[in-house]
């Protein structure tokens, strides 16, 4: 969310950046400023009128104290029109803060400087690439096919379970999964990043603190009943843990990961981009997170941006880096790197991390803050990374990996696994 006083004192500034997004924000930041002079205005009128109650008290008490009952009485009758006005006062303070507070979750965090304009994920920038893509035969499958072939995942059955979107591993393809997990979590434990184990449910208050709520609200599984939400991403529940908290100084960095399998309601369309593991309503992924002060948070952005590179160049997959575009941008986020994995089979690239720097925009949601050299209070930064997404992962490594004698599992996770090859 953004800050209230940087609106005021930038409101043009972040009017013009916000049209990378192909926003005309003028409107809703102009809104955002009248409704906060209309707050501050009734916050001091109601002020006013209780420390007006508060003496007429303390004269009416010193009136009959001295025996001036009479006097005591014209005073104390006078005293109900102002309690109906603090009423009214306060109810009208509470429903402009809330109507303030809507429209401020309304607005989406604006882009750092180095993002490119842009309408869809076809103006993104690409910024690095690596690795060769495999010459396949002409028999290579699609890895749909492969994992039927070989009988390690079945979406059939998935679909008989709980529906589409929700695969079933199987064999070595369920040990390829939870190999993959454990890499990834011994890569990023070994970077210096503390592993943790989180809710899989996260209330209401935890999703419109990193930016879920209200955005992305028709994306999330909803347990009514108990007004909870299955986590789209580690990063809800992790991020939250900082809610509400000031943070010592001392204690930067603060690097967390951890592994969760994730939810998401927006499956929806057909097609082969979408076939097999392309994208599911249930899957696996591990996290990076991290909390930084504001001079340090784009810096730790590219170590992050590193990390996940030399997770890619130990499983000798072929990737990109591309810098997301203002229309493609996520609504928290205020600079993002998407990585993608080249599928050979399917000619294609497909999205495996988006590497990402909030700056204050989840931690004025949170409460997030720490004390600086002097002693003020001041909102930390809040950074996460995939590190990594699994099914896309394993897609790229069934398809590249293929060959005619079977599937060949990347030298560095076999001793995870227990084997070379999948056949």
């Amino acid at each position: 969310m953004l800050q209230l006083q940087k609106i005021r004192e930038n409101k043009d500034t972040y009017s013009n950046a916000l049209k990378k997004r192909n926003i005309d924000a003028t409107g809703v930041l102009n809104s955002v400023i009248s409704l906060d002079e209309k707050r501050r205005a009734i916050q001091t009128e109601l002020d006013a009128t209780l420390a007006e109650l508060n003496k007429r008290s303390k004269e009416i008490g010193m009136l009959f104290k001295s025996g001036q009952i009479k006097e005591a009485n014209d005073l104390k009758a006078k005293t109900p029109s102002l309690k109906e006005a603090s009423k009214k006062l306060g109810d009208d303070l509470d429903q402009t803060s809330k109507d303030l507070q809507e429209l401020l979750f309304q607005i989406p965090n604006v882009p750092h400087e180095s993002v490119p304009p842009g309408n869809s994920d076809e103006d993104n920038e690409e910024v690095f690439r690596e690795g060769t893509i495999p010459e396949l035969t002409k028999q290579a499958l699609p890895h749909w096919e492969l994992a039927k072939k070989y009988d390690i995942i079945d979406f059939e059955l998935g679909v008989k379970i709980a529906g589409a979107g929700f695969p079933v591993y199987k064999g070595k393809g369920a040990r390829l999964q939870r190999a993959l997990i454990a890499y990834f979590l011994d890569k990023n434990t070994a970077a210096g990043y503390t592993e943790i184990q989180v809710p899989h449910l996260v209330n209401e208050t935890s999703g419109y603190g990193t930016g879920q709520l209200p955005d992305k609200e028709g994306q999330m599984y909803h347990v009514q009943a108990d007004n909870l939400y299955l986590i789209p991403t580690a990063e809800v529940p992790v991020t939250n843990i900082f809610r509400d908290e000031i943070i010592a100084k001392g204690k930067f960095p603060i690097k967390y990961t951890g592994y969760t399998p994730c939810f998401r309601r927006e499956a929806g369309s057909y097609g082969a981009h979408v076939r097999g593991l392309n994208r599911l309503h249930q899957f696996d992924k591990v996290e990076i997170i991290r909390v930084e002060q504001p001079e340090t948070s784009y810096q730790a952005l590219d170590e992050m941006v590193e990390h996940v590179k030399n997770i890619l160049r130990e499983l000798k997959l072929p990737y990109r880096i591309l810098r997301l575009c203002g229309g493609d941008l996520g609504f928290t986020a205020a600079l993002t790197y998407d990585f993608e994995v080249f599928s050979t089979a399917q000619d294609r690239w497909l999205e495996i991390s988006s590497v990402s720097n909030f700056e204050t925009y989840q931690a004025n949601r949170l409460k997030l803050r720490f004390k600086d050299e002097n002693g003020k209070s001041q909102l930390a930064h809040t950074l996460n990374g995939s590190s990594l997404a699994l099914p896309r992962v394993l897609a790229g490594i069934l398809e590249n990996y293929q060959t005619d004698e079977g599937i060949q599992i990347p030298e560095v996770l076999v001793p995870y696994c227990g084997f070379d090859k999948i056949n």
